[in-house]
């Protein structure tokens, strides 16, 4: 464990810009229709409370994806089939619904 000063170090999360704007189109949210499924997991996943699960993480060290964004990524893979750590892996860097 990380301590620094007598405290207990506090984790770094990645940024999630799930609205980041681009060049074209503006917005990755324009590629997903309002009623895919992904928006259903997005919306349910944003409400549960996973307290007990960031209090698992350690700080120090480089920042961590945030647990409810890897949470969102496996509810949504095992939706859409995919179990394998690979096959998941591949679908986030070509799918835009991930």
């Amino acid at each position: 464990m990380f301590y620094f000063h007598g405290m207990k170090a506090k984790p770094v999360w990645k940024t999630d810009h799930q609205s980041q704007l681009s060049l074209l189109p503006p917005s990755y949210d324009d590629f997903v229709p309002q009623n895919h499924p992904v928006r259903i997991v997005n919306a349910i996943v944003n409400r549960i409370d996973i307290s007990s699960i960031e209090v698992t993480y350690k700080g120090g060290g480089t920042s961590s994806y945030h647990p409810r964004a890897l949470l969102k990524i496996l509810i949504y893979a095992y939706l859409r089939n995919l179990y394998s750590s690979r096959k998941i892996e591949q679908a986030l860097g070509e799918n835009i619904h991930f």
